[in-house]
C-alpha cells in the first residue's frame, strides 16, 4: 500500500501584479511506499519545499492529486497522523522545551496523562535530556532542530515529513537523527525528507527522487541507482614490461611495482585484460568503482 501518491502535481506563482506566472512545479509524479525512507533531493529553488507544502495543505496546488494512505491529503483524519518539521522551525521564545511539547500535544487533543508520558520519552530520544525546563530562547540552532523533531513525533504519526532535518546539526547530532529515522522505519513508520546533505541521504534512504526545475528527473531505489551506475573499472596488474604497455597506447599509473588502468567502458576493460593475459602478466584485481549519490545527482542535473 502506498503511503504517499502524487499525480500530475502543478503549482505556479504570480508576480509583477499578476502579469507574469512562474511555474514552480511541473507535473510532479511520485510514489512512496509504506514503511519506506524516501529522500527528496534537489538544488535550491528546485521545488522541494513547495512540494512538501502542497502535501501538507499549507498551499494548494493548481492541478493534480495527492493521496496519503489512499485518501485525499486534505482529509482531517489523514492530517491527524502526519508529523512535520519545517526547514527553519520557529517557536515561542519564552516556552520551555517541555511546555512546547505539551502545547503541541494539546493541538492533537492528546490526554494530559498520555502526553506527559510521551514527552518523557521524546526528550531523551532527541538528545535533550535534562533540557525540558530550559526556555527555547536559550537553545542553539541545533537544539531547536532537535525539539522541532520531537514535536513532529508528538502525535505518533504514521508519516513523518522532514524539510532539511539535518540543517544546523553537528556530526554527532546528524548521526543521532539518522538513528532515530531508522528506528522509526523499524516501527513501520514512513519517513519523507528533503536534504542537501547527500552523505546523510545515502546512508539511510531506501528510495530517492531527484527534482530539478520543478520536475522529477530521476527516481528509484537507492541501491539500484548506485549499483547500476559504474563510474569506471580499475584493473591492477604486474609482471609486464612498461614499454609493451606504452606501445599499446594504454594510459596507466604505477604504484608499488604494479600498473593501474582505469576504464569507463567494459569493452575497453576486456581488451586490456586480454592484453595482460597474452603478455603473461599477473592480474591482481579488477574493481568496479560505483558512482555515489553525489555523482548521480550532479550527472542528472547537468
Amino acid at each position: 500500500m502506498k503511503a504517499l501518491e502524487i499525480t500530475n502535481l502543478k503549482k505556479s506563482f504570480s508576480s509583477n501584479f499578476f502579469l507574469k506566472k512562474y511555474d514552480i512545479l511541473k507535473s510532479i509524479n511520485m510514489n512512496v511506499e509504506r514503511g519506506e525512507i524516501y529522500g527528496f533531493l534537489g538544488p535550491n529553488g528546485a521545488g522541494k519545499t513547495t512540494t512538501i507544502k502542497c502535501i501538507l495543505g499549507l498551499i494548494f496546488p493548481d492541478y493534480g492529486n495527492i493521496l496519503i494512505n489512499n485518501r485525499p491529503a486534505h482529509s482531517p483524519e489523514i492530517r491527524q497522523k502526519l508529523g512535520f518539521l519545517p526547514e527553519n522551525p520557529t517557536f515561542y521564545d519564552y516556552l520551555t522545551a517541555g511546555e512546547l511539547l505539551l502545547f503541541s500535544a494539546r493541538l492533537f487533543s492528546i490526554p494530559s496523562k498520555k502526553s506527559s508520558e510521551v514527552i518523557k520519552n521524546l526528550i531523551p530520544m532527541v538528545g535533550l535530556d535534562g533540557k525540558e525546563n530550559v526556555k527555547l530562547k536559550n537553545f542553539s540552532r541545533g537544539m531547536i532542530q532537535r525539539i522541532g523533531f520531537a514535536q513532529a513525533l508528538i502525535n505518533d504519526p504514521d508519516i513523518v515529513i522532514l524539510d532539511e532535518p539535518f540543517s544546523g546539526l553537528d556530526p554527532i547530532g546528524r548521526k543521532e537523527l539518522r538513528n532515530i529515522i531508522i528506528a522509526l522505519k523499524k516501527k513501520g513508520k514512513t519517513v519523507f525528507f528533503s536534504s542537501h546533505i547527500l552523505q546523510d541521504m545515502e546512508l539511510i534512504a531506501d528510495k530517492v527522487g531527484i527534482i530539478f526545475n520543478g520536475e522529477i528527473i530521476k527516481e528509484g531505489k537507492l541501491s539500484e541507482l548506485v549499483s547500476h551506475s559504474v563510474q569506471y573499472y580499475e584493473l591492477i596488474f604486474s609482471n609486464i614490461d612498461e614499454s609493451r604497455i606504452r606501445a599499446n597506447n594504454l594510459s596507466f599509473e604505477c604504484k608499488e611495482e604494479n600498473y593501474i588502468i582505469r576504464s569507463p567502458e567494459i569493452d575497453e576493460l576486456n581488451r586490456v585484460i586480454e592484453f595482460v593475459i597474452l603478455n603473461r602478466g599477473k592480474i591482481i584485481s579488477v574493481t568496479p568503482t560505483k558512482m555515489t549519490l553525489e555523482d548521480i545527482f550532479l550527472r542528472e542535473i547537468k
